[in-house]
């Protein structure tokens, strides 16, 4: 196991490009720790927001960054699931240090096997969007035949899923840029929503003619998305994967909404083992989908780790729906 690493650090709220190149001690291993040798980072808008803010459990030092993927180069000595050198993707938690370094240590439980047939780029670019819309979709039942919307969908979390909703069935409707609409019909949305014009909700409302929403799931935020709730009927779900909706936007005792918030980063805390244990096999399920073609990630632009930095601040102002990826070289 290495002593060392090369990491980016956060020293204080700032931009990305605040973050300093460091090298930096390797922790001690639990028994339930894997240390992972990063192949690829995979960047998302989280890390941006939080270098950003005052984030009152980083001390002057830690290393950001929620997803990569890598080899396995040591193993705790209670983990007998995992072997040196399985290839594995993670979600990592913000409180520990992240995976913007050559090596990670991670739980071992959260580490997701790789199969050989998905790249290191596709690995990496996976689990913060696609666990992240996985558990959204879970939120909303019986969802074959039913409709739904998905305000969003051009972002790595939306396109995610969109596909996932369509492939349980459901009609969906989405908004997202006019660019990304082409590739939302291809994939079967029944139809899709310019958000920047004022009047796409009575669009929306004209496409569904006498019929409610089953469903709205919103990228957005609390705010936004209680603004759909007069779009979903009787026994509706609003599903916030920014934020959260703290209070029902509708009057008591007529729609009766169930809301739904989405927190993948809690699952670190709060999350029980067996949760975590379906959290992973449905990673490797979205791995596979991957490998076969069936499930289809944004475009890849992928940067050296010296440009770690300079790739997070490009997401920060990208409307291309790109993923950005850090390929760090052996």
């Amino acid at each position: 196991m290495p002593k060392q690493t090369l990491s980016w650090c956060w020293s204080q709220p700032g931009e990305p490009d605040s973050l300093s190149l460091s090298h930096t001690e390797l922790p001690e291993l639990g028994g339930d720790d894997i240390v992972v040798a990063n192949r690829v980072i995979g960047l998302n808008p989280v890390d941006w927001k939080f270098i950003a803010q005052p984030f009152n459990l980083w001390e002057p030092g830690h290393i950001p960054g929620v997803d990569g993927m890598g080899t396995v180069v040591a193993l705790g000595d209670r983990v007998r699931h995992l072997r040196i050198g399985s290839r594995v993707c993670y979600h990592t938690n913000l409180r520990t240090n992240g995976s913007f370094s050559h090596h990670t240590v991670i739980s071992a439980k959260a580490a997701i096997p790789v199969p050989e047939s998905v790249t290191d780029e596709a690995a990496a670019a996976l689990p913060c969007p696609g666990l992240t819309a996985w558990q959204a979709m879970k939120k909303a039942p019986d969802l074959k035949g039913k409709r739904v919307l998905v305000s969003g969908a051009g972002g790595s979390v939306g396109s995610i899923l969109t596909q996932l909703l369509i492939e349980q069935g459901a009609l969906v409707y989405a908004t997202a840029s006019e660019i990304n609409h082409a590739r939302l019909g291809h994939w079967g949305v029944v139809a899709a929503f310019d958000y920047r014009q004022s009047d796409w909700r009575q669009q929306l409302r004209q496409q569904l003619g006498s019929h409610a929403l089953h469903a709205a799931f919103d990228m957005v935020s609390g705010e936004h998305a209680a603004t759909l709730a007069p779009l979903l009927g009787y026994y509706g779900h609003l599903v916030c994967v920014q934020d959260r909706v703290s209070s029902s936007p509708v009057g008591a005792f007529t729609t009766c909404l169930s809301l739904h918030e989405i927190v993948l980063g809690a699952m670190h805390q709060h999350g029980s083992d067996a949760q975590w244990a379906e959290l992973v096999l449905a990673g490797q399920g979205l791995l596979e989908s991957v490998s076969r073609g069936a499930l289809t990630l944004p475009p890849f632009d992928v940067s050296p780790f010296d440009a770690l930095p300079e790739s997070l601040m490009r997401l920060k102002r990208n409307d291309r729906a790109l993923k950005y990826l850090i390929r760090i070289e052996s």
